[in-house]
């Protein structure tokens, strides 16, 4: 792959990982809850959905899930379902505070990854975004090191992009914000979750 071809799949994984949606609730969501550590492992647990889903796509198996409709549909009921569950999540009630620091609880930090992980494992629509921008840069007989680069562009640029987010929310003065209104963040996040779950179903 040249290097204007890999600039060029760059940019547009770029404007892909900017585009808001329940991603970026979520990791906004889990840093303010846990800190930076949490929101970095949400990070780099959806950049690894995303590079597993380039590499499926890149492999020609994306073309089996979205040709596949019962495939299709159960992948994209789930991820509705995880939706609502992390909007039930956000909103109800809290247990009484430890003394262990949820920016430190290792098991936090795997609640974090997963969640990453499965918003984006869960969203068929990422297969198809992918089938789109990938046939421009997959050939007939590409090699392997073509759609690895293409898996760790993808994957690579998404962490990147919702780490810094993460460090930007939690050190900067909008994290003492956030904190201070924190209900209504996680009110503000049950909707924006309900609301792209309807979507993802209808």
């Amino acid at each position: 792959m040249t290097l204007t071809l890999w600039l060029s799949l760059a940019a547009v994984c770029t404007l892909g990982a900017m585009s808001p949606g329940p991603s970026l609730a979520l990791v906004i969501r889990n840093t303010v809850q846990g800190g930076a550590g949490r929101g970095v492992v949400t990070a780099l647990g959806h950049g690894i959905g995303i590079a597993l889903y380039a590499l499926l796509v890149a492999m020609g198996l994306g073309l089996v899930i979205t040709q596949t409709p019962a495939l299709f549909e159960a992948i994209r009921y789930a991820g509705a379902a995880f939706l609502l569950y992390l909007a039930w999540q956000a909103i109800k009630p809290k247990p009484a505070s430890s003394d262990a620091s949820p920016g430190t609880d290792p098991y936090r930090r795997y609640q974090g990854f997963v969640g990453g992980f499965l918003v984006a494992f869960l969203n068929p629509k990422i297969a198809i975004f992918f089938l789109a921008l990938f046939s421009q840069y997959v050939q007939e007989g590409a090699p392997w090191s073509d759609k690895l680069i293409m898996m760790a562009t993808a994957g690579g640029i998404d962490a990147l992009w919702y780490a810094l987010v993460a460090l930007g929310v939690a050190r900067t003065p909008l994290m003492g914000w956030l904190k201070h209104n924190s209900h209504w963040l996680d009110r503000g996040t049950a909707v924006v979750l309900t609301v792209l779950a309807i979507r993802v179903v209808m």
